[in-house]
């Protein structure tokens, strides 16, 4: 079925490729509005993104609604293959690959930069300190401007960090944390001001939520977040529904970059369709706000000139560029950016992990047993199929679970590269891999759980309160 589907598709020409794709855009739109069943809307989201993947290696350009394909050579001449490449937008992660996304690719794509060995080691001499395992590891792997950022620095001149997450449940997987602990260290080691936006506007627009329902997750959220260990001197956490309609700063930023960029644009950004509703289609406009000092008078005594440096995973990356290429036309600073990897699911790096699938990641909510459970029931394995095989063989760390996540959340390099060496040489099983993973987190999760106790609904309210904080401007 799959095979003369793929048949079908190399005998149509781009145009033809371009009205199936958009045509099958209408129709899961369609069945979502008709709240069809799960398996129906998945079985067509499937067939959606296989056509778009088709249409990339026909044409070598991205799929954008309402622009038909130009005329381009095809990449690799015309040998790409459906699947080999990989499908990354601000909703949706596909690879095909159990390594997961190529990096170095999406590098190209998305024309960043790489964060090689001579930024970490600049970064080092910046700070005077070991620079963030994320960093040792290649977790935060690319960046736009962070030169800039470190020729402000070394010259006394102040940035700041914006982060964001959109709160689309009440409980957070430890996938989400990972921006955070990053941008704690961020915030500590350079010592500068940070804000945080909860897109709870952007949840109520995509998802089946009432506005009340979002601005509560968001303020659960805020929680976890707090309870990463933020200085609550130095951090403003706010929701968009709440910040929005109190801040002139704020909303002024929003209308001049509404007023800059086309619809054409955003439709060729985002994939958007003339059936989105408007409020999608001006939401990046809000994404892009926070990125300018001037929208939290408050902090920043009005100046317009300071520059932003975002922590985000390199799905976010559309919505910067957009801020990016619309911030000298309005006359203010583009952000930097540095770029996570994607924490992979529980059962395999192909996909990002869902908050709706319980067993796809591991949760801020669970239990000691839970996380045992689904570790040892759940988390895929680079292992050999029988003990003698993997002993003669040894295991794969590029595509085993349980070893990637110790490479986000083991802090000890030589302990991290024994367990490599060890499980790659079959000495190592994978049991016993995932006994080590079960022993890292626990004592993370437990102790987070722990600190969130602490934060109050009054603790909440102080971080989301619009205020000056411990630095002059």
């Amino acid at each position: 079925m799959a095979d003369s589907l793929n048949c079908d598709l190399k005998s149509l020409s781009p145009l033809q490729l371009f009205e199936r794709v958009t045509e099958q855009g209408e129709k899961v739109r369609a069945l979502k509005a008709g709240k069809a069943p799960k398996d129906e809307i998945d079985a067509a989201v499937r067939m959606l993104l296989s056509l778009k993947l088709s249409y990339k290696a026909t044409t070598g350009q991205d799929y954008q609604a309402g622009l038909p394909p130009r005329d381009l050579v095809l990449i690799n001449n015309g040998t790409t293959k459906e699947g080999d490449e990989d499908f990354v937008d601000p909703w949706t992660v596909q690879t095909s690959n159990a390594k997961g996304v190529d990096y170095d690719k999406l590098i190209v794509r998305f024309g960043s930069s790489k964060i090689d060995t001579d930024l970490i080691n600049r970064i080092e001499r910046a700070i005077g300190q070991k620079p963030h395992r994320f960093l040792r590891r290649g977790i935060f792997f690319s960046h736009r401007d962070m030169d800039q950022i470190l020729d402000a620095y070394e010259k006394k001149k102040s940035f700041y960090l914006y982060t964001g997450r959109g709160p689309s449940s009440q409980a957070m997987h430890v996938g989400h944390l990972i921006p955070f602990i990053f941008t704690k260290w961020l915030q500590e080691v350079f010592d500068v001001p940070l804000v945080i936006q909860l897109t709870d506007d952007e949840k109520y627009l995509w998802k089946d939520l009432t506005t009340e329902k979002a601005y509560e997750y968001a303020r659960e959220n805020a929680k976890d977040i707090i309870a990463c260990g933020f200085d609550i001197n130095k951090t403003f956490i706010f929701s968009d529904l709440d910040y929005l309609g109190t801040s002139s700063g704020f909303y002024k930023n929003i209308v001049k970059v509404q007023k800059h960029v086309t619809f054409n644009q955003v439709k060729g950004i985002f994939g958007f369709t003339d059936s989105d509703c408007i409020g999608k289609i001006s939401f990046p406009a809000i994404q892009a706000a926070p990125s300018f000092s001037s929208s939290f008078p408050q902090i920043f005594n009005g100046k317009e000139n300071i520059q932003c440096l975002i922590p985000c995973a390199i799905d976010q990356d559309p919505y910067f560029r957009m801020t990016r290429d619309v911030a000298p036309r309005i006359g203010l600073p583009k952000p930097a950016l540095m770029h996570s990897v994607f924490f992979p699911a529980l059962q395999g790096a192909q996909t990002k992990m869902s908050a709706s699938d319980p067993n796809s990641s591991i949760f801020l909510t669970d239990t000691p047993k839970q996380i045992k459970t689904k570790i040892n029931k759940h988390a895929f394995s680079g292992g050999r199929d029988t003990i003698e095989e993997h002993r003669k063989y040894g295991g794969n760390c590029d595509v085993d679970v349980s070893f990637m996540y110790l490479t986000f959340f083991l802090e000890d390099d030589d302990r991290l590269e024994q367990l490599k060496q060890a499980y790659t040489s079959g000495e190592l099983l994978t049991g016993e891999l995932k006994k080590v993973l079960i022993e890292t987190l626990q004592p993370l999760i437990a102790a987070h759980q722990e600190r969130r106790k602490q934060v109050t609904d009054e603790v909440v309210k102080q971080f989301m309160t619009p205020r000056k904080l411990a630095f002059e401007f």
